[in-house]
């Protein structure tokens, strides 16, 4: 039997409505999930609304690791990448194998650049150590060695490349995996729900005024705590409470750009540009994804996206290391920006610890900002503590202890998964060998559900584009058990058809029809 993950609206909101919750999270970013799901683990009556789709602003905006951080070294915060290598392990091995898969890193040494190999192969090696070399030892490889795992690579003055194990992911599906967690955990959730007020009783914040934004209708919701998980939008809800409200973070632009590949890439790259700056040029999702920015950011944040100059600037630095023939702007296929939200106060944006913050209005709200995907899990269990220990205790004596370590749905190896999808059926109606391993290594297990979908109408084997290896069962199944509302929803974060520019407008007129 499936469980029922609510995914109609209206019955949704009449529950919100009708409950008393203890915990309200608005926001349904990587913090708010995350704390959403550690609260239902804990045995509290939690709610969650997040006026656009779950992750849908800078949690899907990552550069898509799960990693130690290794230029945290740079900075001397070993205890950071030490705990940081705890969580990456603790995801790959037991949380989301079937979601998180190692990657090896290479960082080229070239004549001339900021970093010697003497420097960075010590690092890669601390790097490792630090992880207790369970991805192996960091080492440094010649120029040979490099170009056979990179052919891409620039090999002009090209000295030798020091070689370390981190993890990537596909952050909009661990995002959408989380919020199910905390759903099957006993949360309530609704996405497209837009905060428009907030409840009071004598000064407190006891909840929220909500508008549907896709169906108009409005509601309110009540709860004894509301913890404001709104990322950029932060302070927008601080004012809500307080308009007095001193601003509490700054913005930091991220933009990324994705391109096809032309040679498999065995290994990703990690580019030193300057000291402390780097810059990573990762196979991902089959293609090549590049980044990362990093400035101060003022706008709406609604209206953050990549500017030509963002592209430029990519490109240019890309170019330390890949060869112009992979950087051909019309191989991009997509590009994105999300924002950082950084504490407030002076100083570079650059040099600004990437570190949560956690602040208390004048009526109770709690706010918090910041965060990680790394270690999205510890940041989750670190915040609900900071509120079960509030002074007044709002959320009472009784919390559970959290299990250490509950893994996402869909536990499971994505090879045996993919390796019984293909085998499944009958030789003449087998799974296309890429459909399969893509569905293994999105869903896990969940995967069997979707091969259900398919044996029930085959019409939904089918590729919603000839060029990729999404099919129309993830959009069905995206609509009816993923909460995916909106044509964006489904394209941009239930599948990968807008990363690999496959979202054209008759893909998005087919699956506006599926959404009725």
């Amino acid at each position: 039997m499936m469980i029922s993950t609510g995914t109609d609206r209206a019955e949704t909101r009449e529950e919100l409505s009708t409950t008393t919750y203890d915990l309200l999270v608005i926001g349904g970013g990587i913090l708010g999930t995350s704390v959403t799901w550690m609260a239902a683990q804990a045995g509290l009556r939690v709610a969650m609304v997040d006026a656009g789709d779950f992750a849908g602003a800078t949690s899907s905006a990552s550069s898509k690791l799960v990693h130690g951080g290794l230029r945290y070294l740079q900075t001397g915060n070993v205890r950071l990448v030490a705990e940081n290598h705890r969580e990456r392990r603790a995801l790959a091995a037991d949380i989301a194998p079937h979601l998180v898969k190692p990657l090896t890193f290479l960082v080229p040494i070239y004549k001339g650049g900021p970093h010697g190999a003497a420097k960075l192969g010590a690092g890669v090696f601390l790097y490792s150590a630090l992880s207790v070399f369970g991805d192996g030892m960091g080492r440094v490889i010649t120029p040979h060695q490099a170009l056979a795992r990179v052919p891409a690579l620039r090999a002009e003055g090209l000295r030798a490349a020091a070689v370390y194990g981190d993890h990537q992911m596909n952050d909009s599906r661990v995002a959408v995996m989380t919020v199910r967690a905390a759903v099957d955990a006993g949360a309530t959730v609704l996405n497209h729900a837009e905060v428009v007020g907030l409840r009071r009783s004598g000064g407190t914040v006891t909840g929220a005024e909500l508008r549907d934004r896709l169906e108009g209708a409005e509601f309110g919701v009540s709860a004894r705590l509301v913890l404001n998980a709104t990322g950029p939008w932060v302070d927008h809800l601080r004012r809500m409470e307080d308009p007095g409200a001193a601003p509490s973070i700054r913005l930091s632009k991220g933009a990324h750009l994705v391109l096809r590949r032309h040679e498999p890439w065995k290994a990703a790259l990690t580019t030193p540009i300057d000291k402390y700056r780097v810059s990573f040029a990762i196979p991902w999702e089959d293609h090549l994804l590049l980044g990362t920015t990093d400035e101060a950011y003022d706008g709406d944040p609604a209206d953050v996206r990549p500017t030509e100059a963002d592209l430029t600037q990519i490109l240019d630095e890309a170019g330390h290391a890949v060869r112009d023939t992979q950087l051909r702007r019309e191989d991009i296929t997509y590009a994105f920006a999300g924002l950082r939200v950084l504490p407030g106060g002076p100083g570079e944006v650059t040099a600004a610890k990437r570190e949560t913050v956690v602040t208390r209005g004048a009526g109770g709200m709690l706010s918090v900002a910041g965060g990680k995907w790394t270690t999205y899990r510890h940041i989750g269990r670190t915040v609900l503590d900071t509120l079960a220990h509030l002074p007044g205790r709002p959320l009472g004596d009784d919390l559970a202890d959290i299990l250490p370590a509950v893994p996402l749905p869909g536990l499971a190896s994505p090879d045996a998964v993919a390796l019984r999808l293909w085998t499944d059926r009958e030789r003449g109606a087998r799974m296309d060998p890429l459909v399969a391993r893509h569905l293994a290594t999105h869903y896990g297990s969940i995967a069997f559900d979707l091969a259900r979908l398919i044996r029930e109408d085959p019409a939904l084997g089918e590729r919603i584009h000839p060029e990729g290896p999404d099919i129309w069962a993830q959009a069905v199944y995206a609509r009816d058990r993923e909460w995916a509302a909106t044509v964006d929803d489904v394209v941009r974060r239930r599948t990968t058809l807008t990363v690999r520019g496959l979202d054209t407008p008759e893909v998005r007129a087919r699956i506006a029809g599926l959404l009725g």
